[in-house]
C-alpha cells in the first residue's frame, strides 16, 4: 500500500507536466471560419486566414458560408476594390483550407450549384456544419 502512494503522487506529477508542455509542431489547431454576411465580410476573412496560416501554417481551417456569406464563392464574385475572390480562394485552397456552401441557402436564394468556385463543396446546411464542426470535431469558432 505504501508502494501504490508513493506512486500516485509521481503519476500525478507527470500527468501534470504532460499537460503542460506545448503542443508539437504537426499538431494543428482546426478553427471554423462562419460565413454569412456578405462580401465585406468575406474581405476580412481572406485576409484573417493569410494571417492565420502565415503565423500557423499547420492550421486546419474549414469556412462555412450560408445566406449572403456564400458570394464570395459564386463565379465572377469581386470584393470591394473590384478584386476578384476567384484567385484568393484558390490559393488559400491550395494551402489546405477547405470552403463550404449551405444548400438551404442555393435553394432559398434559386442559385446554380454550378455557379460556385471549384472549390466550394455542398453540405447540407451551413448552421448545423458549423455546428457539426465545433461539437464533434472540436473546432475553434470565429467569425471575421
Amino acid at each position: 500500500m505504501s508502494r501504490l502512494l508513493l506512486t500516485l503522487p509521481s503519476l500525478m506529477l507527470a500527468a501534470l507536466m504532460a499537460l503542460a508542455l506545448p503542443a508539437q509542431a504537426s499538431d494543428s489547431i482546426k478553427t471554423v471560419y462562419h460565413m454569412s454576411e456578405g462580401i465585406p465580410q468575406a474581405s476580412r476573412a481572406v485576409n484573417n486566414i493569410r494571417n492565420h496560416l502565415n503565423a500557423d501554417p499547420n492550421a486546419k481551417i474549414v469556412v462555412v458560408a450560408h445566406g449572403l456569406g456564400i458570394d464570395f464563392l459564386l463565379q465572377g464574385a469581386t470584393n470591394q476594390m473590384e478584386q476578384p475572390f476567384a484567385g484568393g480562394v484558390a490559393d488559400l485552397a491550395n494551402k489546405g483550407v477547405e470552403f463550404r456552401v449551405c444548400n438551404n441557402t442555393l435553394v432559398s436564394r434559386k442559385i446554380d450549384p454550378g455557379k460556385l468556385l471549384m472549390e466550394a463543396k455542398i453540405v447540407p446546411s451551413g448552421v448545423a456544419e458549423v455546428a457539426r464542426l465545433q461539437a464533434r470535431e472540436g473546432f475553434v469558432y470565429l467569425r471575421p
